[in-house]
């Protein structure tokens, strides 16, 4: 959530960083600002009729009980709390007014962030080759049948379409692949975190999910939703939570299945495992210090390329415009492998400054160290890496003449072999 006082103060600034994502049609300042002033002018009038119902006490404990003038002051009391109940009435329909409009406008996006959607964005940089073959390439399904790996037929008949199932091999690299990235984080001294896969609307509110999102998770019984990621829980940890700042940074890394709707169309190419309900990630979240997040996005970006470097596969890093950032990211760069069969990139991490936006949401604070006015943390989340397209790259690139697929060398000392075949 962006704060109201910029809005106010820096009603141009913000206007202008909004448009870069915003239709101008879709973006009312004047009317956030309006019904801010509005809240605060029955929340002045609250405060005095309070102030007044409160004198009311201190009149009647110097009158005689039964007197005609306590008997009259009891008279004005209750038109005097008649009156502060119908402010505070509308006070609450104020704030519910001014939130409800101030909680779907996006994070502003950082200066140097492009206006516009995919068409806008840019590749800054391309690592290793595109890998080379001298027979005819299978895709990822294909593989996956000759080989046993993957069971898409099984997945339809048990859960419908767009769910996935990994069956022996496939099974395996896929464990051996979480397995990788967990104990890259633990090097790196992120806390590892085994979270629920369910939370409450509080936690979604918070992650930015909710209310625009609502359409796009799982909802089930109680008022729960299977998390679209493990930012979802990571966000919260901190949630109403006041910190110190010597005892920031906080880094965690979290697997957990993710479960999406994917409401929308799909390409013809977008089968098999490319774009699907159900599908396992793991994720790094930093809580930080508002000057250290570029810093800490730095280094996301940096640890969320050495996986795919290790794994030895083509990638490039692009720079999103505005208008495909996620709502609450001020900046976001994708980590995207070529897909040898489609001869194309996806992205397989997502790293995203969300600066205070989060924070605000959830209140999350912290004390400078100077003593300060404590301030809101920032956030910061990457995928570390997501599974299902980076195994679509992976099995394609690692594919033999004779049909099978050399395992990467990282991931042997997980698989206990270094090829998959028939």
């Amino acid at each position: 959530m962006i704060d109201i006082k910029k809005i106010v103060e820096e009603t141009e600034i913000v206007k202008q960083g909004l448009l870069k994502r915003m239709d101008e049609d879709k973006l009312d300042l004047n009317g956030i600002i309006a019904l801010y002033e509005k809240r605060k002018q029955i929340q002045t009038q609250y405060d005095t009729k309070r102030g007044e119902q409160n004198g009311f006490n201190e009149q009647m404990s110097k009158v005689e009980k039964g007197s005609d003038e306590f008997k009259k002051l009891i008279t004005d009391l209750k038109a005097k709390a008649e009156e502060v109940k119908a402010l505070e009435v509308e006070l609450k329909n104020a704030e519910a007014e001014l939130k409800a409009k101030m909680e779907v406008l996006p994070n502003i996006p950082e200066e140097d962030v492009v206006a516009g959607g995919k068409e806008n964005n840019e590749v800054i940089k391309m690592v290793g080759e595109k890998p080379t073959f001298d027979f005819p390439i299978k895709d990822h399904v294909e593989l996956g049948k000759d080989l046993g790996m993957f069971d898409f037929e099984t997945a339809s008949k048990v859960s419908g379409t767009n769910f996935s199932m990994y069956r022996a091999m496939g099974a395996r690299l896929e464990w051996a692949l979480i397995n990788f990235f967990i104990s890259e984080h633990n090097k790196s001294g992120y806390e590892m975190v085994i979270p629920p896969n369910l939370v409450v609307e509080q936690s979604a509110y918070a992650a930015g999910q909710l209310p625009k999102f609502k359409d796009d998770v799982y909802w089930v019984q109680d008022g729960l939703c299977l998390v679209p990621t493990a930012e979802t829980v990571l966000t919260n940890i901190y949630r109403d939570d006041l910190l110190e700042e010597k005892d920031l940074p906080k880094k965690f890394f979290a697997y957990t299945p993710c479960y999406r709707r994917e409401a929308g169309t799909y390409r013809a190419s977008e089968k098999g495992l490319i774009r699907v309900h159900q599908f396992n990630k793991v994720e790094m979240y930093q809580f930080v210090a508002e000057d250290k997040s570029k810093e800490a996005f730095e280094e996301l970006v940096a640890k969320a390329e050495d996986l795919v470097k290790k794994l030895g596969l083509h990638y490039r890093v692009v720079k999103l415009a505005a208008g495909d950032c996620s709502a609450g990211a001020a900046r976001t760069y994708d980590i995207e492998v070529y897909m040898p069969a489609m001869d194309t990139y996806y992205e397989v991490s997502s790293v995203s400054n969300v600066t205070d936006y989060q924070a605000r949401r959830g209140n999350m604070k912290y004390k400078p160290a100077d003593g300060g006015k404590p301030k809101y943390m920032h956030t910061l989340n990457g995928s570390g890496l997501a599974t299902s397209r980076l195994m679509v790259a992976l099995v394609e690139a690692y594919q033999q003449k004779d049909g099978s697929i050399i395992v990467p060398e990282v991931l042997r000392p997980f698989m206990g072999v270094d090829k998959i075949e028939i």
